[in-house]
Parts: C-alpha cells; structure tokens; sequence
C-alpha cells in the first residue's frame, strides 16, 4: 500500500519524488505512524504535511481494508511469484485483480 500511495501523490502533481512508510502494532487496527517524505519536491503551495494529511484522507491503511483494497485475499500465486511482483502493468483476467497495488489514486483534486 506504501508503494500505491507514494505513486498515487507523484502522478496527481502533489510532489515529484515520494517516501512513505507505515509503522503497526499487534492488535491496533489503525497504522501507529505514517511518515512521508517528498525530499523538498512538493509541488505549489503544499507541504510535507499536507501532502502526509491527504494520504491520510485518501487512503484507508486498516489491514482489513488493505487487503480489500489490493484484492488480496483473491487467489493468484502462480502469476504474482513469477517475473517480480512489483513494476508489473495491472490487469483482470476471470474476474480476479491482479496487481492491483501498482494502479495509483488520482489525488489531483487535493492541489
């Protein structure tokens, strides 16, 4: 969710490079810390901070909703292990998401 998030503020504009970083305990739903880091490439009038509080609006990061989100619990092993899981062009085939964490949000609407 960390990578769709980071790519989800780089397309919208929001900033030019993105870092983010959540951090969990055992039996909190909610992360405990969300940490960006945009390297001073925020874009207009946004800051670091803002840029934190709209991820923090746009993305739901309960692991219950991650796994809805990504279509986790959908099986496919078979095409997720082979070639890499990540840089991988997202698709449908037979009603299951496959790759689901590299489509990014579009955010545009928070600049």
């Amino acid at each position: 969710i960390c990578r769709q998030m980071a790519k989800s503020v780089v397309k919208s504009g929001l900033c030019k490079r993105a870092l983010v970083q959540l951090s969990y305990a055992i039996g909190v739903a909610k992360p405990l810390s969300l940490f960006v880091e945009t390297y001073g490439t925020e874009q207009g009038k946004l800051t670091s901070v803002d840029i934190t509080n709209i991820i923090k609006i746009a993305f739901d990061c309960r692991p219950g909703a991650i796994a809805q989100s990504l279509a986790l619990r959908e099986p496919k092993y078979q095409e997720t292990a082979a070639y890499c899981h990540f840089g991988r062009e997202p698709y449908t085939k037979d009603g299951i998401k496959f790759f689901e964490w590299e489509n990014a949000k579009n955010l545009s609407s928070y600049q």
